[in-house]
């Protein structure tokens, strides 16, 4: 089972009209947002904890090459095993090599954004491997063809009846099942439990790893990751060369952070910490695959690098009102949201990722709620002036931004310009975008829809006002 590829077609993407799509985000996001107020508002101290982290996270980058050392010392004193990664590539055959070792033709794998980056699962079908996520809503993803569309929530865009509709297509096929979500966790219950009994090898991602114990954490919510983390022979985990914290007492600030500023918890549910291999308890061989894939280009930019604080909370997602209307899908990267507007151009080039830097707003409302101050504002604008220098602008953007410069700064120009819009607002108002338009605005109307247009605007309203 394979999830569908970075490079998907517009015609996969759920459009702006669906409104159900809509109407399911909105009240998901909604009640994250009340949660998360609640228990930081409980947090006297919470301003000073995201300081402290944000000092954490910068005393790592600025001393990253020291802390990986640290780290595939202490890992290997403990029974594990470090292989380095340059970029995507390079990562996925490691891995492929360690399944092919054990003679393995399916693995399971819990929640990671990391493999997501590097299309591991498609990587793998190629290769005759199965990979099976188990992660409940990773699965819902999986089993839709469907991609991601919240870092946290991977399936926060279907609601419990579209999910039973998909249960009932596969793992439940043949068998009349209701929308009760108890029902619904007990279906993809019962068919991952077969796959924890049988299968050999498991996948993580890594939340932090520890440099001074060799100690890797993994939080979820459900308990599956567990399952995946501690049944299997072997555990291959996959993190990025930032998910470093120096020890213990830096992993306890950001445990307090992540659930509040994620799912509106106090705690989380499901930490898992392991360090190496014990006979008798666990996983046999454990193998840690660090990835760069650019994140060391990322850290030579001195704006840009703090994007490397990231620890996938996704609160920046869930205030972001641009994300909202999107219905989720707008990023059109792994990584949605601002996070994603700010990390993906930097991850895979600006030339794979040109509209990203503008599909954030500088409202600030991100940088307000990051746990580690990310100023997601500050670097969309050091990213949109790097699209601009680096020469990524069209002939036709250049004109038509020259033309609207030239309208906007002339008012018998804007007038004129006011009254043809007027002139023609009602078939606008009717054209839907998505299709409709030539070329990239087509796909930009995909996922995004214009505002209406009034029958009488400000300025002549004004005037009427006053007789």
């Amino acid at each position: 089972m394979s999830r569908i590829k970075a490079g998907f077609s517009t015609s996969s993407l759920p459009r702006i009209g669906n409104s159900q799509l809509r109407a399911n985000l909105r009240s998901a996001t909604s009640s994250i947002r009340e949660k998360r107020a609640r228990v930081v508002g409980e947090k006297s101290d919470w301003e000073e904890l995201r300081r402290k982290a944000e000092k954490i996270k910068d005393q790592v980058l600025n001393n990253l090459d020291a802390y990986l050392t640290e780290l595939e010392r202490s890992v290997e004193d403990v029974g594990g095993k470090v292989h380095w990664a340059r970029d995507s590539q390079e990562a996925n055959e490691i891995i492929l090599s360690l399944i092919k070792s054990h003679g393995s033709k399916q693995v399971i794998k819990v929640k990671s954004l990391t493999t997501d980056e590097m299309q591991l699962n498609d990587f793998l079908q190629a290769n005759g491997i199965s990979a099976y996520e188990t992660d409940l809503a990773e699965l819902i993803v999986q089993l839709g063809n469907d991609r991601p569309s919240h870092i946290l929530v991977p399936a926060i865009h279907k609601n419990r009846s579209e999910i039973r509709d998909l249960f009932k297509q596969t793992i439940a096929r043949g068998r009349d099942i209701s929308d009760d979500p108890a029902e619904l966790a007990e279906t993809s219950r019962s068919y991952l439990r077969e796959k924890f009994l049988s299968t050999e090898i498991a996948i993580s991602g890594v939340n932090f790893a520890v440099a001074e114990t060799g100690t890797v954490c993994v939080v979820e919510s459900e308990g599956n990751g567990r399952m995946c983390l501690t049944l299997p022979r072997v555990l291959i985990s996959v993190m990025g060369i930032e998910k470093i914290v120096p020890g213990l007492d830096d992993l306890a600030v950001f445990l307090e952070l992540l659930p509040r500023s994620s799912t509106g918890e106090r705690m989380n549910p499901y930490t898992s910490l392991w360090s190496g291999v014990y006979p008798g308890d666990g996983p046999e061989e454990f193998h840690l695959v660090i990835l760069d894939n650019r994140r060391s280009a990322v850290l030579a930019d001195p704006i840009g690098r703090q994007a490397l604080r990231c620890i996938r909370c996704s609160a920046c997602l869930n205030v972001c009102p641009v994300y909202e209307r999107s219905g989720g899908h707008a990023y059109d990267s792994v990584y949605p949201g601002p996070i994603g507007a700010v990390l993906s151009p930097q991850l895979f080039g600006n030339e794979s990722s040109l509209s990203l830097p503008w599909a954030s707003s500088l409202c600030g409302a991100c940088y307000e709620v990051c746990p580690v101050r990310i100023n997601i504002p500050e670097v969309l604008v050091h990213l949109r002036e790097k699209v601009i220098v680096d020469g990524h602008s069209s002939l036709a953007e250049r004109s038509l931004f020259a033309a609207l410069a030239r309208a906007l700064t002339n008012t018998t120009a804007f007038e004129l310009l006011e009254k043809v819009m007027l002139t023609v607002r009602i078939p606008i108002n009717r054209m839907p975008v998505g299709g409709s338009l030539p070329g990239y605005l087509g796909k930009w109307g995909v996922t995004r829809d214009l505002p209406e247009i009034p029958k009488m605007t400000f300025r002549m309203w004004w005037r009427h006002r006053d007789g």
